[in-house]
């Protein structure tokens, strides 16, 4: 896929940085009309939650055209929401950071962790509590509930992760 150019992302659309909605300036489809909200929520899949926009057959991430819009270049790596709701576009919202950064920002554990809570899983009828920093990942106990295995990783984390934004 080619590189969209800032100038042809500014030809077609308008993005308020204040409420990180995008807006169509011109008709570029038979679907969509000059004044129409251009971003849309995937709603399946791993991209489930953030908004996407098509210009010119090619698909693009909001939050990535949101910094270009911006900052007139593409992000050097990841972008991280920082609140961690993947449809919150707007500027003060987005950082460029690496990866590891990104990944320690997560607020919700991954699908199929059967405790629900991000660093807790159930271990031999306990609750066990873990965290990986720096690509290492670290034991922080046993504990009789979940909800204290998670109180125990969520004030790690908060020391930890440089990333962490909760």
């Amino acid at each position: 896929m080619s590189e969209l150019l800032r100038e042809r992302l500014l030809q077609v659309i308008e993005y308020d940085p204040n409420t990180g909605v995008f807006t169509r300036t011109v008709r570029l489809a038979q679907c969509h009309r000059a004044g129409d909200r251009a971003d849309f929520e995937v709603m399946k899949g791993r991209m489930k939650g953030y908004r996407r926009i098509t210009i010119d057959n090619q698909r693009h991430l909001a939050h990535r055209l949101a910094w270009l819009y911006v900052y007139g270049s593409w992000p050097v790596a990841s972008i991280d929401h920082i609140n961690g709701n993947r449809s919150d576009n707007r500027i003060e919202n987005l950082r460029d950071v690496a990866q590891s950064i990104n990944l320690e920002n997560m607020r919700r554990p991954r699908s199929g962790n059967p405790s629900g809570l991000l660093g807790v899983s159930e271990h031999q009828g306990r609750w066990r509590s873990r965290i990986t920093v720096g690509g290492e990942t670290h034991y922080l106990g046993m504990f009789a509930t979940a909800e204290e295995a998670y109180e125990t990783y969520l004030n790690v984390k908060r020391k930890l992760h440089k990333g962490c934004t909760i």
